[in-house]
């Protein structure tokens, strides 16, 4: 079975912090989650981050808006609001459930796979069932012989995981129909 996923990351050169991280399998399975224990004071300084992934982030609706300091980037009551090493787990369980076969994709999923391997540390660290490597959208359009622009585009939610993740699934059934063709 294939997975598709995608990470919000800051990076500096040196580091690699998960911000959040969307999964969709194609047996229809999703999951989201953001990382609690992220480093708010670094993303604050990210002007890019600031603009583009922050504003994805669960915020205080109704009468929690109003006990959502200013000051948090997210809510931190939010249910997708957890703890790296939960994120760790569940995502391991969402891995395992979908099978022996699994295969992960990503859109420049370069960063990605490496944000995803380090919920657990290295990757010797791996946990059995996750794959030491992900497949990537952007190889399999150019192995196809396609240019980027001619992918199906997202409309909206682009830089929130899980609509990124999702939009991952409908670019890879593109190139799935054309490589039948």
């Amino acid at each position: 079975m294939r997975i598709f996923y995608d990470t919000e990351f800051l990076e500096d050169g040196r580091h690699i912090d998960l911000i959040s991280i969307g999964i969709v399998a194609e047996d229809g399975r999703e999951y989201y989650a953001v990382n609690r224990d992220m480093p708010v004071r670094k993303i604050r300084k990210h002007k890019w981050l600031m603009e583009n992934v922050v504003p994805s982030l669960p915020k205080g609706h109704g009468d929690r808006r109003n006990h959502v300091p200013r000051s948090w980037l997210f809510d931190y009551a939010d249910p997708v609001v957890k703890r790296r090493a939960r994120i760790a787990d569940d995502v391991m369980d969402f891995i395992r459930a979908s099978g022996d076969d699994v295969q992960l994709w990503a859109d420049y999923g370069a960063y990605d796979h490496v944000a995803l391997c380090q919920l657990w540390g290295r990757m010797i660290d791996l946990p059995e069932g996750v794959p030491m490597f992900t497949n990537d959208i952007q190889q399999e359009r150019a192995r196809l012989g396609l240019n980027w622009d001619e992918l199906p585009q997202q409309e909206s939610g682009e830089h929130n995981a899980l609509a990124d993740a999702r939009h991952n699934l409908v670019r890879a059934q593109y190139l799935d129909q054309l490589s039948r063709e």
